[in-house]
């Protein structure tokens, strides 16, 4: 599998992440979060080494406004249910990935 970034375009990190591989000739494909949701086989896959808990934007205005504010919820069920919680972006390579921008991780990765 390669390279894929989970994000959404309006968001400032994700289009930092897309310049970062774009400048070195990297190819990855990009999940637009607000059109597709994440697959349970994908957050699977990337919760292995983030915390679900830490993948829900709890500062959003979506979150603010949902009931999920007031009560406990299971975080994988939330991110399945819709992608307007999650933080942005996931950059995920085979078993590796990261939350939001993290040049730093991504150059120790075996890219190209």
């Amino acid at each position: 599998m390669g390279l894929q970034i989970f994000g959404k375009k309006k968001c400032s990190d994700t289009k930092k992440a897309e310049r970062f591989f774009k400048e070195r000739n990297i190819k990855f494909q990009l999940i637009d979060l607000d059109i597709k949701n994440i697959s349970k086989g994908e957050l699977t896959r990337v919760t292995r080494n983030i915390n679900p808990n830490d993948l829900i934007d709890k500062e959003s205005k979506e979150f603010q406004a949902s009931n999920y504010k007031y009560m406990k919820f299971d975080p994988m069920e939330v991110l399945l249910e819709s992608s307007k919680f999650t933080k942005t972006p996931i950059v995920a390579l085979d078993k590796d990935s990261t939350l939001g921008y993290r040049p730093e991780v991504w150059n120790t990765w075996k890219l190209k």
